[in-house]
């Protein structure tokens, strides 16, 4: 796997280099998506875990209740609970996955130019002499189809 700092060095030869005085955001190769610690990740995963138990004891009151039902508890899970923690999940997870496609990307292209590299390597070895002679290159062909003609 390739990392963001390394795909970089191979474009500039300081990428990876700790300058003294030289904030981290003006270097060449800092990626945003890396300021989002683990702990703020997984604080917001407990706020979405939290809130869908509170809407889960929303959905139980609303079944249990005298004047609810099964249907409203059902629809209040769904619309005030489900919906909107897959929206924020999802939301959440966009640039990681936008990371990995980079990395995966940067992966496929190396893999390619690696296997066009071998593939001009074992064709220059493959290859022969062309014709170097001055006559015509075959001979001609008798023609395997006569001609149509008007009938007179």
């Amino acid at each position: 796997m390739l990392s963001p700092v390394s795909l970089c060095a191979a474009y500039h030869p300081r990428a990876g280099e700790e300058i003294p005085g030289f904030p981290q955001y003006l270097r060449v190769g800092f990626q945003q998506t890396d300021m989002v610690s683990r702990s703020a990740r997984i604080t917001v995963y407990l706020v979405v875990m939290g809130w869908m138990y509170v809407v889960l004891m929303m959905s139980v009151a609303e079944a249990t209740n005298t004047t609810g039902s099964v249907l409203g508890a059902i629809v209040t899970f769904f619309l005030y609970g489900l919906l909107p923690v897959i929206l924020v999940v999802y939301l959440m997870r966009t640039p990681a996955r936008r990371k990995a496609i980079k990395v995966r990307e940067a992966a496929e292209h190396q893999a390619q130019m690696a296997r066009l590299a071998g593939n001009a390597e074992s064709a220059a070895a493959a290859s022969i002499d062309p014709d170097t002679g001055s006559h015509a290159p075959g001979a001609a062909q008798a023609a395997s189809i006569a001609p149509v003609r008007k009938e007179t």
